[in-house]
Order: structure tokens, then C-alpha cells, then sequence
């Protein structure tokens, strides 16, 4: 499977959370991450940053940042122009998926921690 380079949106040093669980199964999958959210730490040995750096090399970006708290960030979601963004499960969002499309990107509602399980990642 080829490195598909994924922003994780929302990502968390809280065990507990998808967020974490998505970090660590997809390093362990061979794809390299970028930890963007609110929290500071690490997750998968990776620094957690602010939503402030655009990431020009992005293949996905999966959200773990619900609809009421993505407006803020769609700026830089489209700036980063990802070839696909993967709503999780709760993250769904139909204003940020329409304006995706209309900048050529790829959407999915879908749950990463399962494309990754079924090699559809």
C-alpha cells in the first residue's frame, strides 16, 4: 500500500480517542502523519500542531473535529488542498463536503480505522 501522507484533524494525546487510534494504525500501516488540533503532546511519536502551517503535501485529511467546530478551520482544510478528506463517523458536514467539491477534493464519509482494517484506505 503506498504512503498516502494524512492530516489528522482533532488528533489527541488522549488514548481513548478515535483521533489517537487513527495516529497509531495508520503509522503502523507505513503512512506518515500530520497531528493537527487543539491539544498539545504527541501522538504515533509525531508533535501535535496548531491549525496554522499549510501542508502542501497532503494526500487525505480525516476529521475528528465536529460540524459545529469545523467553520474555523475550513480555510485552512481547502488551503491545504488534500486529494481527499475523510469525514469520521459524527464529523459529517455537508456545507465543508460541498465546498471540497467545488475545489476538486475528494470526500468520503467514511471511518478510517475501518478503510484501514479492510485495505481500502
Amino acid at each position: 500500500m503506498p504512503n498516502k501522507k494524512t492530516l489528522i484533524l482533532g488528533a489527541t494525546p488522549d488514548a481513548s480517542r478515535y483521533a489517537y487510534l487513527a495516529a497509531n494504525r495508520l503509522v503502523s500501516y507505513g503512512h506518515s502523519i500530520v497531528n493537527v488540533g487543539i491539544k498539545t503532546g504527541e501522538v504515533a511519536g509525531v508533535p501535535i500542531e496548531k491549525p496554522e502551517t499549510i501542508h502542501t503535501d497532503i494526500d487525505t485529511i480525516t476529521l475528528y473535529v465536529g460540524p459545529q467546530n469545523q467553520p474555523p478551520l475550513y480555510d485552512y482544510i481547502l488551503n491545504t488542498k488534500p486529494k481527499r478528506i475523510i469525514f469520521n463517523p459524527g464529523t459529517e458536514n455537508a456545507d465543508l463536503r460541498r465546498m471540497a467539491h467545488e475545489h476538486g477534493i475528494a470526500t468520503d464519509y467514511a471511518c478510517t480505522l475501518v478503510l484501514l482494517s479492510v485495505g481500502q484506505y
